[in-house]
């Protein structure tokens, strides 16, 4: 059997930590990932994708992650069943993820170890720097 399920996409919220009564860290947060084609309009539609994680991982992500941060998801594809406050049996389908990838850097420039506020894959001046280097 096979179940392996990998995202790209932003986050449309900040993640949600919590503990479990046995003190193992989880998180939530919800992923917007692009359609691959347009609707009628020339829009193209996203799809909103629950994301779960756990232990260190979730941790991970609740203190270097926000709302509108671009990640990677590389995970399982989870459906549960459970009955709503009516009493009407519910499922729920999630991606428990096993790795995230962080994609881009925080806008503020504070997480991560004090990055610069810059696109990935831009060019770092180093003019400066050629007296240090050993070769």
């Amino acid at each position: 059997m096979f179940n392996k399920v990998i995202l790209i996409g932003r986050l449309t919220r900040d993640p949600e930590l919590r503990y479990t009564p046995g003190g193992v860290a989880t998180a939530k947060f919800n992923l917007a990932v692009d359609r691959p084609f347009t609707d009628s309009q020339g829009q193209r539609g996203a799809d909103f994708i629950d994301i779960v994680t756990w232990r260190k991982l979730a941790e991970t992500c609740a203190n270097n992650l926000g709302k509108g941060r671009l990640v990677a998801v590389d995970g399982r594809l989870q459906v549960r069943s459970y009955d709503d406050s009516q009493g009407v049996r519910r499922k729920a389908a999630e991606v428990v993820a096993e790795a995230v990838r962080f994609l881009d850097w925080p806008k503020d420039g504070k997480e991560g170890g004090g990055r610069e506020d810059r696109p990935l894959g831009s060019e770092i001046d180093f003019s400066d720097d050629t007296e240090n280097i050993p070769f």
